[in-house]
């Protein structure tokens, strides 16, 4: 018997099922989405490699096959994947011939890959069709982590790196689909891992090269200057409060007592006016002191190759996007001069923000102090 479509369906149902209830918890990249995946890539090269009905039928049903093994182990899952296939295929009565086209294929995905028949040739490019892909690097991650979490192997990310540039780099295309239209999306991802290899490089050799030249006494200092400073913009936040608090109050009282008496006391009306004014401007100068001055939230790469951003202030980023400052704070701590030139800025920054606020408030005290001396002068004159 060849194979049907009522197979195919059979062998769906079957792979989904063990998929669903048996791949391990810590399987983040061989899961029922990955093997869906490739099922669809096998179909959409076969169909533009003119496949025949019989041959399509082959690959679909090696092509859900394929990777069921690693239910059974990690490595050598391609020999538990072929032995499955077949029999599957025998309980359903299929000829000889045709198990063994299917194991031949799936056989021929184990790497480095060396399929004969066209449809093993399909189904090793389906399968390696993500190298193409513009989420290959997240992909790439969830492979680290779930060889990590089935205790295959262990690498960091620069190891896997590297591992996985060289799969890149001896990996070959089977059919003229993939050498046609994916080879030039594989060699921009291989690009890109590259790029990311020799930077990581640039930094080891950086850190390892960077002379330790500063004591713990200067983080010392950063730390101690940052409190006092923080401590001082609190104590001016709380003076204000109370001026503001203060005067708001003693506008209330005049506004209700002293102004409903301008007809009875028509001689209160000018003390009463200075003093309500000498309290606004009070009001006034302690909320300038307090008001907040928020930048634009944003630099370039350009800024931070200069470094002339502050990274360590939510002013200059809380509009940028979260990969930006990742970059930013990167480039940031791993150069020592730019860290501490960053640190002195932040310093620098805040007293000139507590000199604004102190210079505000002290104005704001004189003010205060003069409307009470003048508005109690005004009423002794009045009275007097």
């Amino acid at each position: 018997m060849k194979i049907n479509e009522t197979i195919i369906t059979e062998a769906e149902k079957y792979i989904t099922g063990l998929l669903k209830n048996e791949t391990p918890e810590g399987y983040t990249y061989h899961t029922l989405d990955h093997t869906q995946d490739v099922v669809k890539n096998a179909v959409f090269i076969g169909t533009r490699e003119n496949l025949t009905e019989e041959e399509m039928n082959i690959l679909r049903v090696a092509a859900w096959f394929h990777d069921v093994g690693y239910l059974k182990r990690y490595k050598g899952h391609e020999e538990e994947s072929s032995e499955m296939a077949a029999r599957f295929l025998e309980n359903h009565k299929v000829d000889e011939n045709i198990r063994a086209a299917v194991s031949e294929s799936i056989l021929a995905t184990k790497f480095p890959q060396t399929p004969k028949s066209r449809v093993a040739k399909v189904l090793c490019d389906a399968d390696f069709m993500h190298l193409s892909r513009e989420n290959y690097f997240e992909q790439a991650k969830k492979l680290r982590q779930e060889q990590k979490n089935a205790g295959f192997r262990k690498l960091k990310k620069a190891e896997f790196d590297q591992e996985s540039a060289r799969l890149f780099e001896e990996h070959n295309w089977h059919t003229a689909f993939g050498k046609d239209e994916l080879d030039e999306l594989k060699r921009k991802n291989l690009e890109i891992l590259k790029e990311r290899i020799a930077k990581r490089a640039t930094k080891a050799k950086m850190k390892t090269a960077r002379p330790k030249s500063y004591s713990r006494g200067v983080d010392s200092m950063f730390k101690l200057t940052a409190r006092n400073q923080i401590n001082l913009s609190h104590i001016a936040d709380n003076k204000s409060n109370i001026l503001i608090s203060l005067n708001g109050i003693i506008i209330s009282l005049a506004l209700a007592t002293l102004v409903s008496k301008f007809k009875q006391e028509p001689a209160i009306i000018v003390p009463t006016i200075i003093f309500i004014l000498f309290s606004l401007s009070t009001i006034v100068l302690a909320i300038l002191s307090t008001r907040p001055n928020i930048s634009s939230g944003k630099f370039t790469r350009e800024d931070i190759k200069q470094q002339k951003v502050n990274l360590l202030f939510f002013g200059n980023f809380y509009n940028m996007d979260l990969e930006e400052y990742e970059w930013a704070v990167g480039e940031m701590i791993n150069d020592d001069p730019y860290l501490y030139s960053t640190l002195t800025k932040d310093q620098y920054s805040l007293g000139k923000v507590l000199a604004k606020k102190y210079r505000l408030l002290r104005w704001a005290y004189n003010v205060f102090m003069v409307g009470l001396v003048i508005t109690v002068g005004a009423f002794l004159f009045v009275f007097i």
